[in-house]
């Protein structure tokens, strides 16, 4: 897991988002998706965690850059093309990122303590149920 935070759909900036991938406070973690290779999320990782937040009833919410827009990065790219490892990358949806004024939902908070862990406790057994061809 490489997580952090992820941007929530501001109501001033709502355009900057894709339709369908609109953040919301309180609503669950956020699957981070770049198709330029800037966050590590795929398919197969990506599933790992909806599996997850199913099992132990956590909403997740999915999160896509637009193609226009640039974005940052994470550690995620960076740990798995030095490791192998596979890497999903996930956050906390808040407003105003690297504002004076950054605020997030205190629910989010249970919902990421739920998902971590499910991560520990139910990890093994989700993964060796996947079918790799």
């Amino acid at each position: 897991l490489s997580v952090d935070m992820a941007h929530a759909v501001h109501p001033n900036y709502a355009s900057k988002h894709e339709k369908g991938h609109a953040p919301a406070m309180n609503e669950g973690m956020v699957i981070k998706t770049n198709t330029n290779q800037r966050y590590a999320t795929n398919g197969v990782t990506g599933f790992v965690v909806r599996e997850l937040g199913r099992r132990c009833g956590t909403p997740v919410q999915e999160f896509a850059v637009r193609n226009d827009c640039p974005c940052g990065s994470t550690i995620g790219p960076i740990l798995t093309a030095n490791t192998g490892m596979r890497a999903v990358d996930l956050g906390m949806p808040q407003l105003s990122m690297h504002s004076c004024r950054e605020m997030m939902g205190k629910s989010d908070l249970t919902f990421a303590n739920r998902l971590f862990r499910a991560f520990y406790t139910d990890f093994r057994e989700v993964d060796d149920a996947l079918e790799t061809k």
